[in-house]
């Protein structure tokens, strides 16, 4: 009996550590945690789901989309050249007084400087001496006529005198338009064969009503005929010049409609058309300068203000992807690739700028090939928690 109770200790003490294994087994079991939703892989671009959160992503065939070609051009304000006049001197002489500054509204026939010409003087001697002779030339013929009714002269001396006042008239026409291309006024004119008194000075006057863009002209400048003293333009409209790549010159097209994006007005975009395109290449730039007209009646764009020029063209076929799949990191674009079942890999793709919802593909991807375009980023955020596990 002493020697049975011994082994019935020892068979119950390993009953006992075998239901400690057994339990301790059971627990291990309950603390196992489940399969993870990302699988770890050893590439950093490739990232696994389990089936069940894979569901949570959609998944589309990369499709060619008809793209409108939007292209942004740097451009500047510059005046309306078909609204702008060059205004100079008719006649030689000294500038005594300058009267309109940069950036002044004038009016057409306002006077803008005052010159003193000796040219001035001698055009209105000229016209007095023509009056003079258009007088006497009159009252001569006056006298023939009276004669020959007294039969005193014939007709042809009658006629004769007729003559001479005909040329003398056209003199004095002559002597009138030259004061009037001078700049005298009608008025001033009159004024001269009335009185006789010489005017001293003659006025550069505005032949349109515009804004004063640039002067050239100093008091006690010496002007010559042609020298352009003053710019003034109409400013009701302007253009924006700016220059395309020669490879983009064929993608636009007279009175096509182009949207203007200037930065000293802010987030205000303005409406346009394209007035002008080059045919010629400039040699240094390789580029086609090409001319937008935009309506200015506020007046807020001013010449050499700095312009972006957004221009819409035509449709093409193109590879595009929807831009919630596009994922951004590191200064590049991506997407994600399906590669098999419940397996992604982040894919580098080149894309043009937004058009409309999509983003038109460059290069990267083929027609056909399954792209996440549902949940991009949630993607991106579990292959970056996998990846620091």
């Amino acid at each position: 009996m002493t020697a049975t109770y011994p082994r019935r200790i020892a068979a119950l003490t390993l009953s006992c550590f075998a239901l400690v294994l057994a339990g301790c087994g059971k627990d291990e079991a309950a603390k196992k945690p489940a399969a993870p939703a990302v699988q770890k892989k050893s590439d950093p671009m490739v990232v696994e789901l389990n089936p069940e959160m894979t569901k949570q992503f959609r998944v589309e065939a990369a499709q060619m989309a008809s793209i409108a070609i939007t292209q942004k051009v740097s451009g500047r304000i510059e005046a309306n050249e078909h609204r702008t006049t060059r205004i100079g001197a008719s006649v030689s002489g000294r500038v005594i007084q300058v009267m309109a500054e940069v950036g002044d509204r004038v009016k057409a026939g306002q006077a803008l400087a005052r010159l003193a010409s000796p040219e001035l003087t001698n055009a209105q001697l000229a016209f007095l001496r023509a009056v003079s002779s258009t007088k006497l030339a009159e009252r001569s013929v006056e006298r023939a006529q009276q004669l020959v009714l007294a039969d005193v002269i014939g007709n042809a001396e009658l006629q004769r005198r007729e003559v001479e006042l005909s040329v003398a008239r056209a003199e004095l026409r002559a002597a009138s338009d030259q004061l009037r291309l001078i700049g005298m006024s009608a008025a001033s004119i009159e004024k001269l064969r009335e009185t006789g008194a010489l005017a001293s000075e003659v006025p550069i006057t505005a032949t349109r009503t515009g804004i004063v863009i640039e002067r050239k002209v100093s008091q006690g400048q010496v002007a010559q005929p042609g020298d352009p003293l003053f710019t003034v333009a109409d400013l009701s409209t302007v253009w924006v010049v700016g220059a395309l790549p020669e490879q983009d010159a064929n993608s636009v097209q007279l009175n096509q409609r182009v949207e203007v994006e200037v930065a000293a007005l802010g987030q205000q975009v303005l409406k346009g058309k394209i007035v002008f395109i080059s045919d010629t290449v400039q040699s240094d730039t390789r580029t086609v300068p090409i001319r937008t007209e935009v309506d200015n009646p506020k007046f807020e764009l001013k010449p050499q203000m700095l312009a972006t020029l957004r221009l819409n063209g035509l449709f093409v076929e193109q590879l595009a992807v929807p831009a919630t799949a596009v994922v951004r990191e590191n200064d590049k674009d991506f997407v994600f690739v399906k590669i098999g079942d419940n397996r992604f890999r982040l894919t580098e793709v080149q894309l043009d700028p937004l058009a409309g919802e999509l983003r038109p593909v460059r290069k990267g991807i083929d027609v056909g090939t399954p792209v996440v375009v549902d949940g991009s980023f949630h993607l991106n955020s579990q292959r970056k928690r996998a990846e620091l596990e």
